[in-house]
């Protein structure tokens, strides 16, 4: 009894506590939410097709992507709080959506665009919840960035991982990781702030969506080793020209200094000729 008492107060304080938490987290429409995952799991499905695999394939990689950085952040966390095992519509409309769209793809291939759109802006709502959490948690905010981060990309990681592949967030291309530290960054300011979480995460999704279509439409892309070794060639090159400038007119300066002495020199001459003279 004197064992069991102290697990029991234990329990029941984290219960306690988990619950607080959840009633603090930003207040996100269960509709919004399922949509959020409706997208990644559609994308998700596609990519199986694109690589061959089976229906049971598409339903694990359609789970990984939508729920899988929100797996990845809670098992980091650790608090007990756990979302697909308490939000009970996430597991089945994933599940469903994977369904549907393996065997119906038509309909979600001729929407791409559509879907490009949710997506980026499934990362930014994946981005502001995974802060939110943390941070309700008492996380730093460095902890809080991480999480958001992981949550909003994760589930794409999960399933590069499985299918053998490097993360895509890992290569080179316009901005998405990017992009989702951003708005992780941009709520995580903005309630440190004191601006409300709703306000943040606006801001967040904002932010995300922002980055993206400006990174698609100027085709910026993340930085790779030879990019930063090209750009330091160049930093270099041009420190040599500015080195190599300066020390031109350094040389300049001298022989116009040399110049100017010599014809001192000569006009003193004369007039010390001319003193003889007279």
């Amino acid at each position: 009894m004197h064992l069991i008492y102290p697990i029991l107060c234990s329990a029941s304080i984290t219960a306690i506590t988990a619950v607080r938490a959840a009633e603090s987290m930003v207040p996100v429409p269960v509709w919004m939410e399922m949509v959020a995952i409706v997208v990644a799991s559609i994308t998700g499905t596609l990519a199986a097709r694109e690589r061959k695999l089976d229906l049971v394939g598409a339903i694990c990689l359609a789970v990984l992507v939508s729920l899988g950085g929100g797996l990845l952040r809670d098992v980091i966390l650790q608090v007990g709080n756990v979302y697909i095992l308490n939000q009970p519509l996430a597991l089945p409309v994933s599940v469903i959506t994977a369904a549907l769209t393996f065997v119906f793809p038509s309909p979600f291939l001729k929407q791409d665009r559509v879907i490009a759109l949710l997506d980026i802006f499934s990362v930014g709502l994946y981005a502001a919840t995974g802060a939110d959490k943390a941070l309700v948690y008492g996380f730093e905010p460095m902890v809080c960035v991480m999480m958001g981060f992981f949550t909003a990309v994760g589930g794409g990681m999960l399933r590069d991982v499985c299918l053998g592949e490097t993360p895509r967030i890992f290569q080179r291309s316009t901005f998405y990781a990017v992009a989702a530290i951003g708005g992780s960054v941009s709520y995580t300011l903005l309630t440190g702030i004191g601006y409300s979480h709703i306000v943040a995460l606006v801001a967040c999704v904002a932010v995300t969506i922002a980055l993206r279509f400006l990174s698609l439409h100027y085709n910026i892309q993340s930085p790779t080793d030879e990019d930063i070794a090209r750009a330091a060639h160049k930093v270099k090159n041009r420190a040599s020209a500015l080195r190599s400038a300066e020390s031109l007119e350094r040389r300049r300066g001298r022989i116009q200094a040399d110049i100017s002495r010599r014809q001192r020199e000569e006009i003193r001459r004369a007039w010390r000729g001319r003193y003889r003279r007279r």
